[in-house]
């Protein structure tokens, strides 16, 4: 935008984006705000005697107004000085362009090109209007005549950049940020252009520019003065060209839709992209419902919506003032529609709606479902498309469009170009909500699988983490466990089965079963390991995992550790704050087979933690692990107020030293288990040996009884005495062998233990009304918080929890 203009035909301006403009900005008032030094050359103003006066009286539309009232035609260009007028007085909403004759008293007429953008969003300015003078082409050139201006796509006219670049340059009393929001609406509502003729004519959207009305009027007068001239005539040549070129523009705006929506499979940012798209460029409102369905990424009943069918509010984009829609027609309502609306129609026959304006009658039909609040003074003589939000024959939702009264109503062509627009959301926004129905699927399996770990067990406290990887459906085989084991131990398990979705997240939860059956044995982690390497080889061959299995046992004070190729722990020593990695026998990955496993054992104290984690934590693509590892060291040394916070801080760390994992998104799954290792001191357990035989249940009880009286445990006496004879009797019927071992535990519940050297399992028996067995384990099942059987090496245990007040 040059002060002045080179002798350079019309087209090369253009093509070069080198039109000398005049710009102007209006507030809310009406008032002038800014005013250029291309202004001041066009409409004679100084800068200082235009800001803040009136715009309409700065830029008087001459010459226009009859005796009646109406607007003299102007050379083919009737009704454009109105459309600058209706402009400048804050009565339109949408883009606006057209051909105008400004002029004063004392000066000479002047035929102006003009382009008109309504502001939207914070700040005073309301209106940019760019003006030229038409006059500067000069010349008798038949298509200088035939200049009109309008709007092109600002990615198909090269001379965008020019104006993105030289419009902040004389807006210099502007803040940058507000310049830039100028500049940013102007490229997308599109870039001012002229046309010149029907065969240099650039993409003019009828809507926004030049109304075909005058495009049509201007081809009758080239075609009356040509049959005056005595030369043949082709009207209907004339009238498929302006066809042409609408059916162009559709196609143009079609292809640039498309390009705007769909870049996330994000439901909601779907919505927003779609309503962006055709706010204000197609219309002036735009209301989007989805079925619940949709919402929930769900399936859906079979047949068509009827008038019970709730469809959920979930956009609703406009031009008109802040907060306008807000209260009316809130986002995140659900209604039904009746069956005398459009929107019924719409949603039951899939086909667009088209209501050319909205009767007073209709309105009051259309507000009678929203109750107390009145949409009338929304909807009422607006114009209306409802177009449906389709896909495989399934109607999704649907889109409400709206104009404004003075803007060009919906026709036959706008329903078409509807109707495809709403084909191709409809696509991306099944896609979204497959995708969404798939995470969803995918989070509940995963959750299925993933154990709900007790935080605080006999001598220990845990704290986890689980955090999906974003590849294949956020699915993976990163598990953590914990186990309760005979003689208050604890196991403590992590695994991962190499690779992601579904496949990875089956075998995981197969090899997880299989661990907490096996533990359940009381097998040593590297028989454990061992069992599970053969079961993954029947299993398959194409799965391979790691896994680290430490059994913890707080009376001893002792960790039993057996590796199959995971990444190792880490202790952190109560004493002195230490940490360090726990070197062990690595061993080979579950399915390998026929390899080794080994176990070691590892002294700690009590407030000792032990952490335990899959290699997504501490791996990252490109980097060594051996810093990941360091990492995780250095950070699980710090202190923390909970377990939680400390499992926290591990994964800030984590993430604050490898910034690329951070900005590509997590690819790989972790999964972290800490525990705070409490112990037991020997003065809360209590060991006696028994003897098999019948007169031991009675001694058994007086054991329990004086225990609990030195403990201070008096109210859970009588209960744990019940418990422990009947699990005593049990044994000295059924149980092979001459010895048994009474145990009591106190931590935090009280733990009773009965071992002997039967590895036959006593079960739950359905006791008759008449029978005389069969109600020693109901009675334990009814009265313990928790009981179970184990068995050992040596035979069994048999065991129950008692709360402590």
């Amino acid at each position: 935008m040059d002060s002045g203009v080179p002798a350079t035909p019309p087209q090369q301006y253009a093509a070069a984006g080198r039109i000398p403009l005049a710009v102007v900005v209006v507030d809310g008032d009406g008032l002038v705000s800014h005013w250029s030094t291309g202004a001041r050359r066009l409409f004679g103003a100084t800068k200082e005697q235009a800001v803040g006066q009136p715009a309409v009286e700065l830029l008087p539309v001459s010459g226009a107004l009859t005796e009646d009232g109406e607007y003299d035609a102007y050379d083919g260009y009737d009704g454009l000085g109105p459309g600058l007028d209706a402009s400048l007085n804050g009565l339109t909403s949408y883009p606006a362009a057209g051909r105008a004759r400004l002029s004063e008293p004392g000066r000479e007429r002047v035929d102006v090109l003009w382009w008109a953008y309504p502001m939207v969003g914070p700040g005073d300015e309301r209106l940019l209007v760019l003006a030229a003078d038409a006059g500067q082409f000069g010349g008798e050139d038949e298509s200088v005549e035939r200049i009109a201006p309008g709007f092109a796509l600002h990615t198909e006219f090269p001379g965008f950049d020019e104006l993105a670049r030289r419009l902040p340059e004389i807006l210099p009393s502007m803040s940058v940020q507000e310049s830039t929001r100028i500049v940013s609406q102007v490229l997308d509502l599109g870039y001012p252009v002229l046309e010149f003729s029907h065969h240099d004519r650039v993409p003019v959207t009828p809507d926004w520019g030049v109304p075909r009305r005058a495009e049509r009027k201007e081809r009758q007068r080239a075609a009356a003065e040509a049959a005056a001239a005595g030369q043949a005539v082709e009207t209907a040549d004339l009238e498929q060209d302006l066809e042409y070129a609408a059916v162009r523009e559709r196609l143009e705006f079609l292809n640039e839709v498309s390009g705007r929506i769909g870049s996330s499979l994000d439901l909601a940012r779907t919505i927003q992209e779609v309503s962006a798209a055709v706010v204000p460029r197609f219309t002036d409102v735009a209301g989007t419902y989805l079925r619940e369905q949709v919402i929930a990424g769900e399936g859906f009943p079979d047949g068509p919506p009827d008038a019970t069918t709730m469809w959920h509010r979930v956009a609703v984009e406009h031009v008109d003032e802040p907060g306008r829609w807000d209260d009316v027609v809130p986002v995140g309502e659900s209604m039904p529609f009746p069956e005398h609306t459009p929107f019924f129609q719409c949603m039951t026959t899939g086909d667009p709606v088209l209501v050319p304006r909205i009767s007073e009658q209709m309105g009051n039909a259309i507000a009678s479902q929203f109750e107390k609040r009145d949409i009338r003074p929304l909807i009422n003589n607006r114009s209306m498309l409802v177009v449906p939000l389709k896909a495989r024959h399934v109607v999704l939702g649907f889109m409400i469009l709206l104009r404004h009264a003075e803007r060009a109503l919906f026709n036959d062509m706008d329903r078409v170009t509807g109707a495809e627009l709403a084909a191709r959301a409809g696509l991306v926004l099944d896609n979204a909500r497959m995708y969404t129905y798939q995470e969803s699927v995918a989070e509940t399996l995963q959750d299925s699988m993933l154990p709900q770990v007790t935080p605080r067990m006999a001598g220990c406290d845990t704290a986890t983490r689980y955090l999906p990887g974003t590849l294949l459906g956020r699915v993976g085989g990163d598990w953590f466990d914990s186990i309760k084991l005979p003689g208050s131990r604890t196991a403590l398990v992590v695994g991962d089965v190499m690779g992601h979705g579904l496949n990875s997240a089956a075998m995981m939860g197969q090899l997880r079963t299989a661990v907490q059956t096996m533990a359940a044995l009381d097998l040593p982690p590297e028989q454990l390991l061992r069992n599970l390497d053969d079961l993954a080889q029947r299993l398959g061959e194409h799965y391979l995992a790691t896994c680290l299995y430490a059994v913890y046992d707080p009376i001893r004070n002792e960790l039993r550790l057996g590796n199959a190729g995971h990444v190792p722990p880490v202790i952190v020593r109560a004493a002195d704050g230490r940490s360090e990695l726990l070197e062990l026998p690595t061993g080979a990955p579950i399915g390998v087979g026929g390899v080794p496993f080994e176990s070691v054992r590892v002294a700690v104290a009590p407030g000792d933690r032990l952490v335990m984690c899959t290699d997504g934590l501490v791996e990252v693509r490109g980097e060594d692990i051996g810093v990941g590892l360091a990492t995780l060291c250095e950070s699980a040394a710090h202190p923390a107020a909970s377990m939680d916070e400390a499992c926290d801080t591990i994964i800030r760390s984590l993430a604050a030293s490898f910034p690329e994992a951070g900005r590509g998104g997590r690819k790989d799954d972790v999964a972290l288990l800490m525990a705070r290792l409490n112990g037991i001191d020997a003065e809360s357990v209590a060991a006696f040996e028994l003897s098999l035989e019948p007169r031991e249940a009675a001694r058994a009880r007086r054991l329990v009884r004086g225990q609990l009286r030195a403990w201070g445990l008096a109210e859970v006496t009588e209960t744990a005495e019940l418990l422990v004879s009947e699990l005593v009797t049990n044994a000295v019927r059924h149980a092979r062998g001459r010895r048994a071992e009474l145990r009591l535990v106190r931590a935090g519940s009280l733990l009773c233990e009965v071992a002997d050297e039967d590895h036959t399992l006593p079960t739950l028996l359905d006791a008759r009304p008449d029978g005389e067995r069969g109600r020693g384990l109901r009675v334990v099942s009814s009265l313990a918080r928790e009981w179970g059987t184990s068995r050992t090496s040596d035979g069994k245990t048999v065991w129950f929890e008692l709360a402590l007040p």
